[in-house]
């Protein structure tokens, strides 16, 4: 099965900035708990911003580029089996391609980088 060569990562922007600064993102408090760091494809981004972070401001959409991680990057079945991408290690800031802002509207939903699926 083929994956996505981008994968997605929402979390919080000040967070994001820090892990900017130390060099490697270890996750946010979600990912601490569960022991790995939580990502969604395009498809699967929109959803994800839905069920966990519907009215939640101050939130960045990361692009990773998967190829580049150090690390495999494990697929396992989430939300209706679907497979998601999942890494064990803290992501390296060398497979970031790109971040943006995600602003909240005010239906609590988010407006989407243009061009996200």
């Amino acid at each position: 099965m083929d994956h996505p060569d981008i994968i997605y990562k929402i979390t919080d922007r000040e967070a994001w900035a820090d892990a900017r600064k130390k060099g490697e993102f270890t996750g946010a408090p979600v990912d601490i708990v569960d022991g790995f760091i939580h990502f969604s494809t395009a498809e699967q981004t929109r959803e994800t911003a839905t069920k966990h972070f519907a009215n939640v401001d101050n939130l960045v959409l990361v692009a990773i580029d998967a190829a580049k991680l150090t690390s495999k990057i494990v697929w396992e079945p989430s939300r209706g089996g679907a497979l998601f991408p999942h890494l064990y290690v803290p992501l390296s800031m060398d497979a970031v391609l790109w971040e943006k802002p995600m602003p909240l509207l005010d239906d609590g939903s988010h407006e989407f980088p243009e061009g996200l699926a």
